[in-house]
């Protein structure tokens, strides 16, 4: 019986330093394939830079990004890297979303977001003090946030043809 128990004993190290390596391997599986998710997103990040700067056109001393008729149902975080912008016109572009992002961009005197089908105003709206032009014509947006009224400089708001939209806050 002892013959036994030596062989039992055995075969359960041997199975047990086998789980060990196995489950050791399967961990540097999952951290490869995070690394190279990681530099997936990190190239994807760059090819849409690229795409944007080529959108980025000088014009009457300011810079603007100008999309037309391209699909970008999101924008991405990359865009904080031209955080200089002056003015932004996206038209149909089945842009879904304006990025809360979007308060960072200080610079901002025009935001023409008009044809798209934006449903929302982030609040976040309310940090451009420099914004003079809010064109959201042709959207779908249905209601737009009381922190509007924080954009002191803003001299045109459109928002025609946005069908869902109940009522203005009293602030603006």
């Amino acid at each position: 019986m002892t013959e036994t128990a030596v062989c039992v004993g055995t075969f359960t190290a041997v199975k047990t330093l086998w789980e060990v390596r196995i489950h050791k391997i399967n961990e540097e599986l999952q951290k490869e394939k995070e690394f190279r998710q990681r530099l997936l997103l990190v190239w994807e990040e760059r090819a849409a830079l690229a795409k944007l700067k080529e959108k980025v056109i000088h014009e009457d001393g300011r810079a603007i990004l100008r999309i037309e008729e391209e699909e970008w149902k999101t924008l991405p975080s990359c865009l904080l890297k031209l955080i200089y912008l002056q003015e932004w016109q996206l038209h149909r572009t089945s842009l879904q979303k304006i990025p809360q992002f979007i308060g960072r961009f200080h610079n901002l005197v025009v935001l023409d977001l008009s044809r798209n089908s934006i449903e929302s105003v982030p609040k976040e709206i309310g940090q451009l003090t420099n914004l003079q032009e809010l064109l959201l014509s042709y959207n779908r947006i249905k209601s737009v946030p009381k922190e509007i009224s924080n954009c002191v400089s803003l001299e045109r708001l459109e928002l025609a043809v946005n069908r869902s939209i109940c009522d203005l806050p009293p602030q603006v």
